[in-house]
């Protein structure tokens, strides 16, 4: 006996009915409880809502797109497409709790990755604000001026206007920060161990920049949409009391 047909969203097996015919001449069919319509094993399947949820929910993780294709059960092409869509569309400045004008102090690093090749670097620069733990600052480029330039523009306005920045002896850093504000130190001195704590969270945590990886990026976009999709997801983590 052939098993009901079952709705691919609401899971429905006893309230299903035909629908016509699609382009194909395959039969179609609709589901009276939620009103989608269907097809008997398609070839491009309707991915539920879990499914999306679970793929939201593991991108940020250290898990590359093939783990996720088989955890989530979803094809590789509709992975590949939707990490893209995410990627391209990602908000690239820092959601961070709202803070005073006043003391504030952030731990400033740089951390090296690269895209398709080793020698197409592109270093991750990261300010962190010591008390609240959230990133403050985010960019990824070069490890030159304009790549220190790039890290102090994301800086929401009052880090910009009040913080003290802590770095190390980078001479980008000194030509950016605010002489009165910044304060140069050893690596050992312990005063960015906080951000560079970070950087080993993120090779642990980003699949395409943990050392030796195989899962290493193939586009510049995804690159940088990953790296931030950690960003949001971490500072959102860092906000729950």
């Amino acid at each position: 006996m052939k098993n009901p047909l079952q709705c691919p969203v609401c899971n429905c097996n006893n309230n299903i009915i035909k629908n016509g015919s699609n382009s194909s001449g395959k039969q179609k069919y609709r589901c009276k409880d939620c009103g989608v319509q269907f097809v008997e094993n398609p070839e491009n399947r309707i991915i539920s809502k879990s499914a999306k949820d679970m793929t939201e929910d593991l991108l940020p993780e250290k898990i590359p797109l093939a783990g996720i294709v088989r955890v989530a059960k979803v094809s590789k092409r509709w992975l590949q497409n939707y990490a893209n869509n995410k990627y391209e569309n990602i908000v690239q400045a820092v959601n961070v709790s709202e803070q005073k004008k006043g003391k504030l102090t952030i731990e400033c690093d740089e951390m090296w990755s690269f895209v398709e090749m080793k020698s197409n670097k592109q270093w991750i620069w990261l300010a962190k604000n010591i008390e609240t733990k959230e990133i403050a600052g985010v960019y990824v480029g070069s490890r030159d001026k304009e790549g220190d330039q790039g890290l102090w523009d994301s800086l929401p306005g009052v880090y910009r206007q009040c913080a003290v920045s802590h770095t190390d002896f980078r001479a980008a850093y000194k030509e950016i920060f605010p002489a009165c504000r910044h304060i140069q130190v050893e690596k050992g001195s312990g005063n960015t161990n906080s951000t560079e704590n970070f950087n080993c969270i993120m090779r642990q945590r980003i699949s395409r920049i943990v050392r030796k990886t195989l899962s290493f990026s193939k586009k510049l976009t995804n690159h940088i949409g990953a790296i931030w999709n950690f960003i949001h997801h971490y500072n959102a983590s860092s906000n729950i009391q």
